[in-house]
């Protein structure tokens, strides 16, 4: 290697690191193993006030939904479509009884989805978000936004029950 070709070397900026995927940074496509079953990255809903993506994943035929929450650490979750419906939004309960599990509201928000993909609500509008919890750690989501909602029931995951494989 020549003088010249050293000194280039010391001169030139190094290659930034690749950063690796995490479930927060998940795009489509991206392939996630959740408890040993792999699932594709069909939709993702952002939802930028609350540090939160919503991904819609599929296993097959079977969809599911992965919540992923930007805390001190991530906080997953898991969740399935359940059918149900509510009369009135403005009426939301602060618990809810169902299949003789009571859940209790933990959150609720209003905010701005910013949605690609193959999602429950397609369009980026301001959505209406509910979250609740039982006492044996079963947890209910209800979405609405423009006069849809949908109920999601779920249960929490370990992270390390979470691979991300890149696409």
């Amino acid at each position: 290697m020549s003088i010249f070709q050293r000194i280039v070397n010391l001169v030139k900026k190094p290659e930034p690191p690749i950063e690796e995927k995490t479930a927060y940074t998940l795009s489509l496509n991206d392939v996630v193993d959740i408890s040993l079953t792999s699932y594709t990255v069909a939709g993702k809903t952002l939802f930028p006030q609350r540090q939160e993506v919503f991904f819609t994943i599929k296993d097959g035929s079977t969809i599911r939904y992965l919540r992923v929450a930007k805390r001190e650490k991530l906080e997953l979750s898991l969740y399935e479509a359940i059918d149900g419906r509510l009369e009135n939004i403005d009426e939301i309960p602060t618990t809810i009884e169902m299949d003789g599990t009571i859940y209790h509201m933990e959150d609720q928000a209003i905010g701005p989805a910013h949605s690609s993909g193959n999602t429950p609500f397609p369009s980026s509008d301001e959505r209406y978000l509910w979250d609740f919890q039982s006492d044996n750690w079963k947890l209910l989501r209800i979405e609405w936004q423009a006069g849809r909602i949908m109920l999601y029931e779920g249960e929490e995951v370990l992270p390390a029950d979470v691979k991300v494989i890149q696409s």
